[in-house]
């Protein structure tokens, strides 16, 4: 049995499946062009218990985006919409706000698809995606994403692009690596985003 559709894209494999900048992102989120979500801990506000995936302000975040938390690498969620709800729910005990990282953001898998046809990027990504990509972006992605998680963001792009180079040298039929222009392009926004906020 096949598995299920995913749920969630994080903002960092929407940027690069938009070829856009993490910026870019947290701008639309801002002007309510863009869901972000996040979860949240079981949190009590007047009697009632909220919890799970729920819609974070764009611009309470925004410094996990242009590295406004470049200290700690968090920031605190002190207020939050339910899915289902119209109105922000501010957490009144500072104590019980949610620390938040860029890793934790979240746009589910109908927002992309909302945002995509609403944008026209479906034309976009059918039109790029005629023929089986040569490179697997994809499981670069994956292994980037894990590898900042445990080594840290590199120091310099540099370093990033090399990182790249090595992962396709070992896990491409034939060895096989994209020329560097090409990697430059698609990985160069978010090391400068990731770079900003480290």
């Amino acid at each position: 049995m096949p598995l299920p559709q995913r749920a969630f894209y994080t903002v960092q494999e929407a940027a690069l499946r938009w070829e856009c900048s993490l910026s870019d992102l947290a701008g639309w989120a801002a002007v309510g062009k863009l869901e972000i979500v996040a979860a949240l801990r079981p949190v009590v506000q007047q009697g009632q218990v909220h919890a799970g995936f729920v819609a974070v302000p764009a611009a309470d975040i925004m410094g996990l985006f242009d590295g406004g938390a470049a200290e700690t690498g968090s920031l605190k969620l002190c207020r939050f919409r339910a899915a289902d709800g119209d109105d922000w729910t501010l957490i009144e005990t500072p104590d019980k706000c949610v620390h938040l990282r860029l890793a934790d953001l979240k746009i589910t898998v109908e927002e992309m698809q909302r945002f995509e046809s609403e944008h026209g990027l479906m034309r976009r990504l059918a039109a790029n995606s005629g023929a089986p990509s040569r490179h697997n972006w994809e499981g670069l992605l994956a292994f980037l994403i894990q590898r900042v998680h445990v080594e840290g963001v590199p120091a310099t792009q540099g370093e990033w692009i090399a990182v790249a180079q090595d992962w396709f040298a070992q896990n491409s039929e034939g060895g096989e690596i994209p020329d560097e222009s090409t990697i430059r392009r698609r990985l160069g926004p978010i090391w400068k985003s990731l770079q900003a906020a480290a």
